[in-house]
């Protein structure tokens, strides 16, 4: 879904150029600190309703930029986290665990009792889980509010800066901001993903 909205980008701004990215900017500059704040907190709505948040952060690139892109990005990611897991809390543990299963459940209340942030660090970087799904479950599992707002911005941080800095390129794909956005998610999926087969493998051992 996100390789369609990049490339459709791309068509309407470099192929038939019926967007003009400068234009764009320039009209949102325009409104000053208001257009920033909103989409903050309209992105912030939507991925937690489950709208991908790649989408999301691609779009605030193309409108704001790399580097004011990249702050709207995360300042919405945090918010996200944040109205998740108060809303999770509300749901209650009983839910969490019939959502997830007895062995899942089992999985996220382990982690949070051993290692609290740094749980919501470390799924922010596994590549293939919901962020808002998991900012849910951690909510509902009791995950202290600071600890979530704070995982959330420094494991959002990396992936935040990816996704902002392609729309942010769109016009270019091929520029050194989007081969650095590129790299940056191939480490981290390489992270992730060695960082969760290790958990599972831990996990396992702990269970037999």
């Amino acid at each position: 879904m996100f390789a369609a909205f990049l490339l459709t980008l791309f068509y309407l701004v470099a192929v038939a150029r019926v967007v003009d990215v400068g234009r764009v900017r320039d009209a949102v500059a325009a409104t000053g600190p208001v257009a920033p704040l909103v989409y903050l907190a309209a992105s912030a709505v939507l991925a937690a309703i489950f709208v991908p948040g790649p989408l999301l952060a691609a779009g605030s690139g193309f409108l704001f930029g790399p580097v004011l892109g990249t702050f709207v990005t995360l300042g919405s990611t945090v918010t996200t986290a944040t109205i998740a897991a108060l809303i999770g809390r509300r749901a209650g543990r009983n839910s969490a665990q019939a959502l997830l299963g007895a062995e899942w459940a089992g999985r996220i209340d382990s982690q949070i009792q051993q290692r609290g942030m740094w749980a919501v660090v470390g799924q922010r970087f596994v590549p293939g889980i919901s962020d808002a799904l998991a900012s849910y479950a951690f909510g509902a599992f009791g995950m202290p509010l600071w600890q979530m707002a704070l995982g959330a911005f420094i494991g959002s941080a990396p992936r935040a800066f990816v996704y902002t800095a392609l729309g942010a390129s769109i016009s270019d794909l091929s520029s050194p901001l989007a081969y650095a956005a590129i790299a940056v998610w191939c480490v981290t999926a390489i992270i992730g993903a060695f960082a969760a087969h290790r958990g599972y493998r831990s996990w396992r051992a702990r269970s037999r």
